[in-house]
């Protein structure tokens, strides 16, 4: 009660307060542009958080990127252009109930599917984050090296179809991050005697780049957008209700958001989709969906929420990321020196049960913003996107000349830029990279360590937790080329997918 008491009074600092207020409001409002999204305010807000105490910046960060899918619905469903790239499979229920005048009544359904996954996903990480944490101190260099190569694996088999293309760019990350002084004897590496590659290439740096300067660039070369929308009436409180008779879908898409969220690489592409499988197969119309089925956005609204908070939990109790949002998130810890894991849970109690509380309270003052102020929103989505890309570049620059004051840093961002560019016309991903220096510099220390206890690979596996997580390795290894050989055998065929007649209207 003590511990409890204690993260409660962090959280009524005014600072803590003003950050959760501007984090979960910017983040809807972040969220409902599209062409911006949660990852590319983050990566320009990382420099800034820096200088922050940890919960203020942390607590910003949480409700940027807690919130943003609830503003991602909004343009989902009255124009079908999802605000944030996870909105997608909204517009396949949500967009037509806008054509069918019920406009307010899936903004209701969407609101109140995306409160029930967020709590839901707490509500699991203070359960589940502890008991990994008690788990944790039985981990020594070998586990946790082996934890980071399972989530490296999971991260490149999660790109299906793009497997070897996500495989180079991951191994890419870890090249990266190997330039400059290694971490144990603090030797010159890949430095090619310049003296602007001896500090490496800083993650933030990196992440700036490929996903905000990228995103910049994308919107200024593109076409010029401003959408119409005509206002929402009547009160969005009136449907509600309706989470509650469709909720045996709403409980099963946040637990599917729960699972894949807690799975490095995975995320909320996969848990939507499962989820929106499993409805449409067990519901009473399944001719509905793709055509404004009020449970099709249950499951895809509810299975998305939920993963933010769960993506906390190996974060939180192993210091090991799951994608590159809380890739970003660990850069702010290591810079107080507040180390994720056991002695988080043991040390600083209070700091965990202060981050829980402000990823509840987040919820609350989102949907009760969204209810009073959707309309606000649709004139937020009119914004033309050149000049979203105009203030994300001159934003991105600015974040990364403030971290070492170096022109130098702001040429290689904006390298990493033309990079991430080059990689989204190409529909290939960002992610493995970032991933692969985040995860590549803990599996580079571990390993190193574990060398001096280890006389053959079969010591690698003399223990429980390691034996394990390498049969997880080799399993989900196997299975991926089990999947591709029977796909092979199969012949081609058309990508499942939710059908959605109407897809291509209002483009």
């Amino acid at each position: 009660m003590e511990n409890l008491l204690s993260g409660v009074e962090l959280l009524l600092r005014w600072d803590v307060a003003l950050a959760l207020l501007v984090g979960s409001v910017g983040g809807v409002i972040i969220g409902a542009i599209p062409g911006v999204g949660a990852a590319v305010a983050i990566a320009i807000l990382l420099p800034a958080t820096f200088s922050m105490d940890p919960i203020v910046g942390l607590t910003v960060l949480l409700g940027i990127y807690g919130s943003s899918m609830y503003g991602g619905a909004i343009p989902a469903i009255l124009v079908n252009t999802p605000g944030t790239a996870v909105n997608a499979l909204t517009t396949y229920d949500g967009y037509p109930m806008t054509q069918r005048g019920e406009a307010r009544r899936a903004l209701s359904i969407a609101y109140s599917a995306s409160f029930w996954g967020g709590v839901f996903g707490i509500i699991c990480l203070m359960f589940l984050s502890p008991m990994l944490a008690l788990i944790a101190p039985h981990f020594g260099s070998r586990e946790i090296f082996l934890a980071a190569l399972l989530g490296m694996v999971l991260v490149v088999l999660a790109h299906r179809g793009q497997v070897f293309a996500a495989g180079m760019l991951a191994g890419f990350g870890i090249l990266l991050q190997t330039v400059g002084l290694e971490p144990v004897k603090y030797t010159k590496r890949l430095t090619f005697d310049q003296t602007w590659l001896a500090s490496g290439f800083d993650l933030i740096v990196v992440v700036l780049g490929l996903f905000a300067l990228s995103q910049a660039f994308l919107l200024l070369v593109e076409q010029n957008k401003t959408p119409t929308l005509e206002p929402v009436s009547g009160s969005l409180l009136s449907n509600i209700k309706e989470l509650w008779i469709y909720k045996r879908v709403a409980t099963v898409a946040g637990g599917f958001g729960v699972l894949m969220g807690m799975i490095p690489g995975v995320g909320e592409f996969t848990a939507q989709f499962m989820s929106y499988t499993y409805a449409q197969k067990t519901s009473k119309h399944p001719e509905e969906f793709g055509n404004g089925s009020p449970e099709g956005l249950i499951a895809s609204e509810a299975a998305n929420n939920a993963v933010p908070a769960a993506a906390m939990i190996p974060l939180l109790a192993l210091g090991i990321p799951g994608e590159a949002l809380t890739a970003m998130m660990l850069s702010v810890f290591y810079v107080h020196n507040v180390i994720p894991g056991p002695q988080l849970f043991q040390n600083q109690i209070d700091f965990v049960y202060a981050l829980y509380m402000a990823m509840l309270i987040l919820n609350v003052i989102v949907i009760v913003f969204l209810v009073f102020s959707t309309n606000l929103m649709t004139r937020v989505i009119q914004i033309p996107t050149r000049f979203l890309g105009l203030v994300i570049l001159t934003l991105s620059f600015v974040g990364v000349y403030s971290l070492r004051n170096s022109v130098v840093d702001c040429a290689i961002a904006a390298g990493f830029g033309v990079f991430g560019l080059i990689l989204k016309r190409l529909e290939l991903p960002i992610v493995p990279i970032v991933l692969g220096m985040v995860l590549g510099g803990i599996m580079e220390v571990k390993l190193r360590t574990s060398f001096t206890r280890v006389k053959s690979p079969l010591d690698f596996v003399d223990r429980p937790i390691a034996a394990i997580l390498a049969i997880c390795i080799v399993l989900v290894i196997a299975l991926h080329i089990r999947s591709v050989v029977k796909d092979y055998r199969s012949g081609p065929k058309s990508i499942n997918r939710p059908v959605n007649n109407n897809e291509n209207k209002s483009r």
